[in-house]
């Protein structure tokens, strides 16, 4: 039996999934409580539950799209009991796939070695467990600076907007960079796949993004991340099943 998917991988998955169902109805039950003593009316309660229901749609398939893109190497399960608690796409696999090129693995491979799955599953762990400790330190001095760098006037503050969306998208670009270059992990570098995939994701996010703003689709916009990653995957089908297996499976270094 795998480890990976066996009993006890399973136990853990039913109570930690359990754990935060309970939660959450406890929350829900406590928030409507609340609701009705300080006099907000049923049917304004019913509307923030239904709204809030349907905003999370969008973020389940783009966890669901991780919970796949990882099972391959991990398991169905360590990502699923992940994912049911706090994480993301770029979170998990940077951990995992930084725990495993220490050990001389690779997420494009299974993981077969307890040794190394324990390993990816505590840098999973415990690296996501950091930000609830420090920002409820740091988080307030962080925007107050912030604040204080960036008012005054309109230009600052879109300086600010600007300055926030150049850090994300310098990280993202770090890893793309390095794997569009086919820097080399466990003899696997990027090719015809990986780059199809990235650019097929970038056309899907960039034309829906458009798509929201010129039909003005504010609903769609929560969806546009989810759809873009499932057409990505897509397209990795479509080019696995028709291209010859030498241009498909093409990588360089």
């Amino acid at each position: 039996m795998d480890f990976k998917t066996g009993p006890l991988m399973y136990g853990l998955a039913a109570f930690v999934i359990l754990f935060v169902i309970v939660q959450s109805v406890f929350f829900i039950a406590k928030a409507w409580k609340r609701g009705i003593e300080i006099g907000v009316p049923k049917e304004k309660l019913k509307q923030t539950v239904i709204s809030s229901a349907l905003f999370t749609i969008a973020p389940a398939i783009s966890i669901l799209a991780t919970v796949l893109a990882l099972a391959s190497a991990l398991g169905i399960v360590l990502p699923w009991i992940r994912l049911s608690v706090i994480g993301n796409l770029a979170y998990e696999t940077v951990a995992a796939e930084s725990a495993l090129n220490v050990l001389g693995g690779s997420l494009s491979q299974e993981v077969t070695d307890k040794q190394q799955f324990s390993t990816i599953a505590w840098t999973m762990t415990i690296g996501s467990c950091f930000p609830l400790v420090l920002l409820p330190i740091l988080c307030k001095k962080v925007h107050k600076a912030m604040g204080k760098a960036v008012s005054g006037n309109k230009i600052d503050e879109k300086l600010g907007d600007v300055l926030g969306a150049a850090a994300f998208i310098g990280i993202i670009a770090a890893f793309v960079s390095r794997a569009i270059a086919g820097v080399e992990t466990n003899g696997v570098s990027a090719g015809v796949m990986s780059v199809s995939v990235l650019i097929s994701a970038m056309i899907f996010t960039i034309a829906l993004d458009y798509l929201c703003k010129k039909k003005s689709l504010k609903k769609l916009e929560a969806f546009v991340l989810p759809i873009a990653m499932f057409g990505a995957m897509g397209i990795a089908i479509l080019i696995s099943q028709t291209l010859p297996a030498n241009i498909a499976e093409f990588t360089w270094r």
